[in-house]
């Protein structure tokens, strides 16, 4: 329950601050993966994440920088292994997702000297979030956001014909590979959220939710971001009133905004 200890309420805080940040960030890059059906790529990811935390243990670098890394690992190896055309890309996901998963246990197993809480890695620490992992959280944040304002028309355009988007002189693999970065970068800093196993929930869930209400791409981005963070701001309440765990209060949340919006008109979509 929230009481009035100022200790509590800085804890509350920084915790609402952290959670805001990674909503705002994680609508507008979750409505390209919605768009483009990029679900399971953006799960590969998730589970890659943990192979970046081994690994930011073993050599003693900070973790995101660890699962930026990994991240960014995967995505060129994807890039390179689709080139030869000989596995389907859901198989190779799968095969990327789950090795890179079992990979960092087997490194972090080896490592008896370090005592890791998997539990917060895999679904979130919210209420334990410092001003380090804030300042980390914005200025990723801030990346992204310039980031994807500079990809947007041709991100926009690939998403809605990528063969006439080439055509017209986007460059379809660079622009690919920079818009996997800001996927990286998004699991990086909302790791600490909901964790590496439901960061994939921010970033779709509240997508597929505007997506209902949006009459244009620039609409579903932004209320992509305010249905994030009402999700986060009624997580992180009902965490503390129940009890549960906030991270998947919030997903929870979420959730059950998506489902709400089936009970409603259905209103014009964009894209």
């Amino acid at each position: 329950m929230i009481t009035g200890d100022f200790t509590m309420d800085d804890f509350i805080w920084r915790a609402l601050v952290a959670g805001l940040g990674v909503a705002a960030i994680s609508g507008p890059i979750g409505c390209f993966i919605v768009w483009r059906r990029m679900a399971y790529f953006g799960a590969t990811l998730a589970h890659a994440a943990l192979l970046g935390v081994a690994l930011g243990f073993l050599f003693d670098v900070r973790i995101n920088v660890g699962i930026v890394i990994v991240c960014i690992g995967v995505s060129l190896l994807l890039a390179a292994l689709q080139q030869q055309r000989k596995i389907a890309t859901d198989t190779l996901l799968g095969i990327l997702a789950h090795g890179a998963l079992a990979a960092g246990l087997v490194v972090l197993s080896f490592m008896e000297s370090v005592r890791v809480d998997l539990m917060a890695y895999l679904f979130g620490d919210i209420l334990a979030v410092s001003i380090k992992d804030i300042i980390w959280i914005y200025a990723g944040g801030t990346a992204c956001i310039i980031g994807l304002c500079a990809l947007w028309s041709r991100l926009l355009a690939m998403t809605i014909h990528e063969d006439l988007a080439r055509v017209e002189g986007v460059n379809v693999s660079w622009v690919r590979l920079f818009y996997m970065l800001l996927i990286a970068i998004v699991v990086a800093v909302g790791m600490k959220v909901v964790g590496m196993l439901l960061i994939i929930s921010m970033l779709i869930i509240p997508a597929a939710v505007a997506r209902q209400f949006a009459k244009t791409p620039e609409q579903m981005a932004i209320l992509a971001s305010v249905i994030g963070m009402v999700s986060v701001g009624l997580g992180i309440f009902s965490s503390l009133q129940w009890d549960t765990p906030a991270g998947p209060s919030i997903v929870v949340i979420a959730t059950l905004m998506f489902f709400l919006t089936y009970l409603l008109p259905t209103q014009q979509k964009a894209s």
